[in-house]
């Protein structure tokens, strides 16, 4: 195994617990392979806004990956990438959700959107259109009819959701970027998540790793299971294959 150089972190189900904090121990043991000179980047479907204040809570360094790659941003906000949907796209999902009676949200570069489309829609940059419903069926059917949209990265941050970027957007392809500007390569990543946008960046990292609580796609892609994201799941991993691997 090549020397992990880079965590990637989900957010929401990984690095969060349920009531969406970052227990003690996952904070202990990123900052002690922060020491060890180890890049901590979160890896998530938020936003900037959503997603910049744990970061600072973490003291991060490095970069961050937001709206499932739709964005890179340094710590200091100084925006790296970014790739945007047609407007025209958007709005064919958002009334293929509405028909569908689907609770929406839309990510502009300016912020989250879940009351309707605003008055200045066809003004703003887009980043990513998210929806949800508890019937699967109602569910099956947007996706099925987003997907003929075409030129879209569809998948999911929970069973009974979708999120979709533009075509060949996801945290993969934005880890590769970054990398790229640390001069390391995808083997020296450890990779953790839950959920299907999380899955590319686990099947290509040098260490993948499925929280236990994650979708069964997920841990059948991984290289590893860890406890769930209540259990320091992060906490855990890191242990194994950063800190220990650096005292042997």
């Amino acid at each position: 195994m090549a020397e992990i150089k880079l965590i990637a972190l989900d957010m929401d189900g990984t690095l969060l617990n349920s009531e969406n904090r970052i227990s003690e121990q996952n904070k202990r043991t990123i900052k002690q392979a922060m020491e060890q000179n180890v890049h901590v980047v979160l890896s998530t479907g938020r936003w900037l806004g959503t997603c910049y204040p744990y970061a600072e809570e973490l003291r991060l360094q490095s970069y961050l990956i937001t709206s499932n790659g739709g964005q890179i941003f340094t710590m200091e906000k100084e925006l790296v990438e970014e790739h945007l949907l047609e407007t025209e796209s958007l709005e064919k999902m958002y009334r293929i959700g509405e028909a569908a009676g689907a609770d929406m949200w839309l990510v502009s570069t300016k912020g989250i959107y879940r009351d309707g489309l605003p008055v200045n829609f066809k003004e703003q940059k887009w980043l990513k259109f998210g929806c949800v419903s508890d019937d699967l069926v109602k569910m099956d059917h947007v996706v099925e009819e987003v997907s003929k949209i075409g030129n879209l990265e569809l998948t999911n941050s929970m069973p009974n959701n979708l999120e979709v970027n533009p075509i060949g957007v996801n945290k993969a392809n934005a880890l590769r970027t970054i990398c790229k500007k640390l001069g390391i390569t995808m083997e020296n990543v450890l990779a953790a998540g839950d959920s299907l946008n999380d899955i590319k960046m686990i099947e290509q990292a040098g260490v993948g790793v499925a929280m236990g609580n994650a979708q069964n796609a997920v841990k059948k892609v991984a290289d590893y299971v860890t406890a769930d994201h209540n259990d320091d799941g992060v906490a855990k991993a890191i242990e194994r294959f950063v800190l220990q691997a650096a005292e042997s």
